[in-house]
């Protein structure tokens, strides 16, 4: 069921550990969009797998810090 999220999949890539606090309003709302990510059959993905995808698709789509990127030497 991953009609229009704008995540469709995860990317297998060797993760750095990262300690996070989140607002309890936010960890149900990843737990949430891992279910809905999980096709029938699969265990829903993690909110911490999620996290970091979604802070890369914000990131690659912001076009000012794109710009910032691009300025540096």
């Amino acid at each position: 069921m991953t009609e229009k999220l704008k995540l469709s999949s995860l990317e297998d890539d060797t993760p750095v550990k990262l300690n996070l606090e989140l607002p309890a309003s936010v960890h149900r709302d990843l737990v949430a969009y891992g279910e809905a990510m999980t096709s029938s059959g699969h265990r829903p993905i993690e909110p911490a797998k999620l996290a970091g995808a979604m802070l890369a698709r914000f990131m690659s789509t912001d076009r000012a810090f794109a710009k910032l990127r691009r300025a540096k030497p």
